[in-house]
């Protein structure tokens, strides 16, 4: 049973700070087999309500490249989690029960990588939809008794609505 508290924030002006040296961290670590860290999630949208957590998106060169590197990310605090339910994808946690870094990371060229960057993208660029999704967060946050899995649940059908027109949008924008 996972018993962390679930708690959404106002926007910390530290977060792309604390991103910028994780991920300098994260380079010295994987030198070669990164290609390019992104920072997502809510806190990498000024002004958006946020679980404290530092989500990032890496770009490898080859996800077994990465596999064989478990050791050195272990020995800066990340725990691997394997695919964890998504397909192509390695995760990492760091921080324990206090999380305070998850990281992403597919191979070049996957479509994730375009989704994740899209949906953060969108809503860096539609302030009344990032507002709109920092109010859903602190009601769920309230609402969902610690219970993470309720939490997502309750976020699904948003951010899904949300992906796609990012994803959408992003096409269109490139394709103009």
């Amino acid at each position: 049973m996972d018993l962390r508290i679930v708690e959404v924030v106002e926007y910390d002006p530290s977060w792309p700070a604390l991103f910028d040296a994780e991920c300098t961290l994260l380079r010295h670590t994987l030198e070669g087999v990164a290609i390019a860290i992104h920072h997502i999630g809510s806190t990498a949208v000024p002004g958006l309500a946020a679980k404290p957590i530092i989500d990032m998106l890496m770009e490898v060169t080859d996800l077994q490249a990465l596999d064989a590197l478990s050791d050195r990310m272990m020995s800066i605090g990340y725990i691997p989690r394997g695919e964890y339910g998504i397909p192509g994808r390695r995760y990492f946690q760091k921080g324990g029960d206090n999380r305070t870094h998850h990281l992403h990371a597919f191979a070049a060229g996957d479509s994730n990588l375009l989704r994740h960057l899209a949906f953060r993208d969108y809503l860096r660029a539609h302030p009344e939809a990032s507002a709109d999704y920092g109010k859903l967060k602190k009601a769920l946050a309230n609402v969902c008794e610690n219970d993470l899995e309720r939490y997502c649940d309750g976020k699904d059908a948003f951010v899904k609505r949300l992906e796609a027109m990012a994803v959408k949008e992003k096409a269109s924008n490139h394709s103009a």
